[in-house]
């Protein structure tokens, strides 16, 4: 039987051939020197070439905003050799859909990717792109903390969704069957955007990256922007996975930033059927995985939270909770969002955190199976009037809840008999506590 990382590296893998079969184009080069045949930059490359046509990029520094409006593989000579330097420049590679209708099957890999004013590397609606293996950093670099912040120059379709960044390392928008894949993304703004900008977008894998150090917002965001008093097919963020990354210190500069946050501000937002899974969260501003509903016509719904290790992570200010938390799943009920329903978090262990499990909303979670580690805090709080299906965990001590040297509930309307009696993953951080 394969573990739920293996499995993870082997969906990954499957998943990468699926997207890669294609007919094989000709090699094109370029080195700082334009010699040997070789292009002296990479966009007079991309100019050059055709369709499915692979460019190979030499070590050295590029002070580039590369535009890639075709199916292409751009390939460097790995982080820190081939470096993509945008300073004053608006990004540092633009997978550019919004403007070539179709585009697909494009890789970007190989790279440092450093100093754009907006993103380090922009996905716009596209299809079938792969970013794999790059190092995206310094990025953001036209963000104004204000107050408020602002973001001077970016596009007209972003402005309105965009706070505390300016899109962040790797944004994408409108993409859909995409692979974002064991990149460094560290001390930009924020880490990697999952967006609807400018359309829906949905089928993405985001699998093995290292986030870390991103000082103003989350690691991983899943953001739906769009505004409409009704929901729309076209625009949302959906059915979208986030499998097996390491995710650390990130939001502490402004406690803004969650692990994973999967958020839907305002009215006509929709961020459901997303799943994930198998990731590590520490240390990060906001709660390791952070779900908020903020407006009325809004479809939070139908979220999986599974696998994870989830610990010292900030507190959630708009839930509320007390202290630092685990997981939050929250609606703002005062602003006419719905109930948040089908929300199912399963085979967590979450340690080192005063509410492992946080619940304000009218609708309906389902928590199992997980190892709720820290013995004497709260294990699950409901903050609100929905109900909390608590069956089959472990509290830290085989007694559960009611007994007080276990993990507590705080609230009504949660369901915790049957308790699991002994943890079903390793208790060695609860027996610190």
């Amino acid at each position: 039987m394969q573990s739920g990382h293996q499995s993870v590296i082997v969906f990954t893998a499957t998943f990468l051939l699926g997207t890669s079969a294609l007919a094989m184009g000709a090699t094109k080069c370029v080195n700082p020197g334009g010699t040997g045949g070789c292009f002296a930059s990479i966009n007079a490359a991309v100019a050059a070439a055709a369709s499915n046509d692979t460019i190979k990029v030499a070590a050295g520094t590029y002070h580039e905003d590369v535009v890639i409006p075709k199916p292409l593989s751009i390939v460097g000579a790995g982080a820190g050799h081939s470096i993509v330097d945008a300073t004053g420049l608006a990004n540092g590679f633009d997978v550019d859909g919004h403007h070539h209708s179709g585009l697909s099957h494009v890789v970007v890999t190989g790279f440092t990717v450093r100093h754009a004013n907006f993103q380090g590397i922009l996905i716009t609606d596209s299809s079938y792109v792969t970013i794999w293996d790059n190092h995206v950093t310094g990025n953001d670099r036209s963000l104004h903390l204000g107050p408020p912040p602002t973001c001077p120059g970016l596009p007209a379709y972003f402005a309105a969704g965009e706070g505390m960044d300016c899109g962040e390392g790797i944004h994408l928008s409108g993409v859909t069957h995409s692979t974002i894949g064991s990149n460094l993304v560290e001390h930009n703004a924020g880490g990697i955007l999952i967006s609807d900008d400018t359309g829906l977008t949905s089928d993405n894998l985001i699998s093995g990256n290292v986030v870390t150090e991103n000082p103003f917002d989350c690691a991983i965001t899943l953001a739906s922007h769009h505004f409409e008093f009704a929901l729309n097919p076209a625009f949302g963020v959906f059915h979208n996975t986030v499998a097996g990354n390491t995710i650390t210190r990130n939001g502490l500069a402004t406690h803004e930033g969650a692990g994973v946050g999967i958020f839907a501000g305002p009215p006509g937002g929709q961020n459901y059927g997303n799943v994930i899974i198998g990731n590590t969260m520490e240390g990060n501003g906001l709660p390791g995985v952070t779900m908020h509903s903020h407006g009325p016509f809004q479809n939070l719904n139908n979220n999986l939270i599974v696998g994870n290790r989830i610990a010292n992570n900030g507190p959630d200010a708009d839930a509320p909770t007390s202290g630092p938390t685990g997981i939050v799943v929250f609606s703002d009920t005062a602003a006419g969002a719905p109930p948040i329903t089908g929300t199912v978090i399963s085979q967590n262990v979450i340690s080192h955190e005063e509410i492992d499990i946080a619940v304000a909303t009218n609708g309906s979670v389902d928590a199992h199976l997980n190892s709720l580690l820290d013995k004497h805090d709260t294990g699950v709080a409901n903050l609100s009037g929905g109900t909390v299906d608590a069956r089959e965990n472990w509290w830290g001590c085989k007694d559960g809840p009611a007994d007080n040297k276990c993990a507590q509930i705080v609230g009504p309307n949660v369901a915790f008999d049957p308790w699991l009696t002994k943890p079903i993953h390793d208790d060695k951080d609860g027996d610190k506590k």
